[in-house]
């Protein structure tokens, strides 16, 4: 399938009901049309609510594939709007099973690095009123993942996505995910990971501190 950018999709934080509690989340994204201007830290007129979970340079862009959109509508039996998971960015072509870890990509003006998986958490419940689809994410494999911005420029719907660099070591988005769940007990491949500077840092803090014990 062609790489592109299928919507590209901007909103603030806003607070919604949880459990009978105001929760105040940036995962209500709508789409827009036109280029948007993309610096370090973010979409120009996007927001993250939680800044220590989203957000930041190494999480600048969220990204997510469309191909997965359809499991996701027959799972939850209803039809699924552009950022449906968050995602900043709905994509054609670039799967978790393909994309690696320090991958650069060329996307309208701006250049971007592929960071780290995306961890599913309780807002997508919130959502979409399903209980275990964080669980299902992480079952899946369907996480999406991060951009972090090597080059500040401007991005539009439609434009094309052209790789331009790949990471070193060829480790998969999926198989990061899959330590960042289970790299507690399964620390094989944590020491080559916790020393890739490609990937985020809050990550590598994380695996360090799992080969240490703690």
């Amino acid at each position: 399938m062609e790489m592109e950018v299928v919507s590209l999709n901007i909103g603030k934080p806003v607070t919604v009901d949880y459990r009978g509690k105001p929760l105040e989340t940036g995962i209500y994204k709508l789409p827009v049309e036109g280029p948007v201007a993309l610096g370090t830290e973010g979409f120009t007129g996007d927001g993250q609510a939680d800044l220590v979970n989203h957000g930041g340079p190494d999480k600048a862009v969220c990204v997510y594939p469309i191909e997965h959109y359809p499991y996701w509508e027959e799972e939850l039996g209803k039809k699924l709007e552009y950022s449906a998971f968050g995602e900043n960015i709905t994509v054609s072509g670039l799967l978790e099973t393909e994309v690696c870890i320090g991958d650069v990509y060329e996307i309208g003006t701006a250049l971007l690095q592929v960071s780290q998986p995306r961890f599913p958490c309780f807002k997508l419940s919130q959502k979409h009123g399903a209980s275990a689809m964080p669980a299902q994410v992480l079952t899946t494999g369907y996480s999406g993942f991060y951009f972090r911005v090597l080059r500040e420029g401007a991005i539009a719907a439609g434009d094309a996505i052209v790789k331009v660099e790949s990471g070193a070591g060829g480790h998969k988005v999926r198989r990061v995910l899959h330590l960042m769940q289970h790299g507690r007990r399964e620390k094989d491949g944590l020491a080559e990971l916790a020393e890739l500077d490609t990937l985020a840092q809050s990550t590598r803090d994380d695996f360090k501190s799992w080969l240490n014990g703690k």
